[in-house]
């Protein structure tokens, strides 16, 4: 038993449930589409999900790279705008969720809403479906501001993955996990994303609040996590981990020596040592 509400899982929330069931918490992890280039942005994706002897994380996020992030920390707006300068496009989102998929692993997307929206809700939530993809992670679109979206989402079955933060107030909160499905993506700092040296003293208190409405969703928390030993204190408490500048580094670094191979091999080190971190959170 998770304790999770099954009809709100979603296919995302149920990677949650499974990691869960086997009294852990779920690894979530990001790199962005088209860096260092777009077909190495997908051999690196499929590095995340085979990891080293096939342990790698549990959930890939995909994230879509844009020209006026809100959220991205300094590595993560590094490889984007190396990312755009070298060609990517929307569409890449869904040949990097089908590389995902090639390998066994499960994807979500994170996305600015303006590309989604240029590109038409609809006929996003159909494209992203039609390979594979679970849902969106809407870093920058409240509920109270997603009717094109709560409506795509529902056609499509997709789901839906907003934001709170230590700021947000107790109304926020709860409007916010009433209209997700799969789970509630909890940042536990102020700020931009980027690995640090120790774990948010909000994160705790945060993922109580959220716990304490019952809401039946699992509480993934991102921002700030770098290794195995800040998973584990991380994931004693939360649902799941999530880790992106910390590897969005290790290809950051390959590119600029130009091999890309030790990246992969670099990312691989990474996610094992995440994964070790994971399976003894508890």
């Amino acid at each position: 038993m998770t304790g999770f509400d099954e009809t709100r899982l979603g296919l995302s929330g149920q990677v949650y449930a499974a990691a869960a069931s086997q009294g852990r918490p779920a690894l979530v992890g990001y790199l962005p589409v088209g860096f260092p280039s777009v077909p190495g942005s997908l051999a690196a994706f499929q590095a995340l999900v085979t990891g080293r002897d096939g342990v790698g994380v549990d959930l890939v996020e995909i994230g879509m790279p844009y020209s006026d992030p809100v959220m991205d920390g300094i590595a993560i707006q590094h490889a984007t705008a190396r990312a755009l300068e070298r060609g990517v496009r929307t569409r890449d989102i869904f040949e990097a969720v089908q590389a995902v998929s090639e390998v066994g692993g499960v994807a979500v997307v994170m996305i600015y809403w303006n590309l989604v929206e240029r590109y038409g809700a609809n006929a996003f939530a159909r494209d992203l479906a039609s390979v594979g993809g679970c849902g969106l992670i809407t870093p920058d679109l409240t509920p109270d501001e997603a009717d094109d979206w709560m409506i795509a989402s529902d056609e499509h079955g997709l789901d839906r993955i907003f934001l709170v933060s230590p700021s947000s107030t107790p109304e926020r909160i709860e409007s916010t996990l009433a209209a997700c499905r799969g789970w509630v993506y909890a940042t536990s700092v102020m700020g931009v994303t980027g690995a640090r040296s120790e774990t948010s003293t909000a994160a705790p208190q945060l993922v109580s609040a959220l716990k304490s409405i019952h809401s039946g969703l699992p509480i993934g928390v991102g921002l700030g996590i770098s290794n195995g030993d800040q998973a584990a204190e991380l994931g004693a408490f939360a649902d799941g981990v999530i880790v992106g500048s910390a590897l969005v580094k290790k290809l950051i670094e390959a590119d600029r020596a130009s091999n890309e191979a030790a990246g992969l091999d670099a990312l691989r080190d990474v996610v094992s040592d995440l994964a070790d971190g994971v399976r003894r959170a508890r």
